[in-house]
């Protein structure tokens, strides 16, 4: 391993999620002489990794990345070829649609189909949600034992009064989303905000994303025909990465 470059990906990965620090915090999470961090920190800002912010002495991730991520996330053949089934699942619903992948032990949205409305949205692709609180990720666990063992090996933070973090229960969650290729979360991410996912197969058969509807908590429980049109959009990109049936069918035995 190559220290200098593990040390940028450190100082990288501390800076995600909109995190904005300066030299001294950077140096004292990575156990690291400020000034080696400041020299790192500078050669990252050289190359646009790392932004400094106008009025301060803090640092943000840097716009290089975000041209990065976009080329990386358009060679994805799962987004290429779920993106005209989002939008006409968004067209149908009415609702925001998300995709999303593992992604380290967490979701990452890999792209965001925005509500019909007209109404002012945040971009959502590039986010990262934890596993458990995720409809999609509630998805990506029944469907993956080495991920769901990692995630379950962990105390499971709380994002909301309404988060389930006793493995037990989330295992259970896990055997109805294999019975009925649906998961679901109300308020457990974000208050007022709930979503229900399907899972995408690969040619393999096995699942690679999720794809989620995202509805006000108020407009809960999604109804029959928003299920359906999930189901619907979740079938045919499946059914164009060739995978062979849909439904997924579930780990063998001994594989949960």
């Amino acid at each position: 391993m190559i220290q200098s470059i593990d040390r940028a990906a450190k100082i990288l990965g501390l800076l995600q999620g909109s995190r904005r620090l300066g030299i001294s915090e950077m140096a004292a999470a990575l156990d690291l002489p400020p000034s080696t961090v400041h020299g790192i920190v500078k050669s990252l800002q050289s190359h646009g990794f790392v932004a400094q912010q106008p009025s301060g002495n803090r640092y943000v991730l840097g716009p290089a990345l975000l041209k990065l991520s976009s080329v990386y996330l358009d060679t994805l053949d799962v987004r290429a070829r779920s993106m005209r089934w989002m939008h006409e699942l968004s067209r149908r619903t009415g609702l925001a649609s998300r995709l999303g992948v593992e992604s380290f032990g967490e979701v990452i949205v890999i792209h965001h189909d925005r509500r019909p409305d007209g109404t002012e949205q945040m971009p959502e692709t590039g986010v990262t949600i934890p596993s458990h609180v995720s409809a999609m990720g509630k998805v990506l666990l029944a469907y993956d034992a080495a991920h769901a063992a990692d995630v379950l090996s962990r105390p499971l933070p709380s994002l909301t009064a309404e988060t389930t973090t006793e493995p037990d229960l989330l295992r259970e969650e896990f055997e109805q989303v294999r019975r009925d290729a649906l998961g679901y979360e109300n308020e457990e991410a974000v208050i007022g905000e709930s979503s229900v996912a399907a899972p995408i197969c690969a040619e393999d058969g096995e699942v690679i994303a999720a794809i989620a509807v995202v509805m006000p908590s108020n407009a809960w429980p999604p109804t029959a025909a928003v299920l359906d049109d999930l189901r619907e959009a979740a079938r045919n990109i499946s059914r164009e990465l060739g995978a062979p049936t849909w439904p997924p069918r579930p780990p063998a035995p001994g594989q949960d």
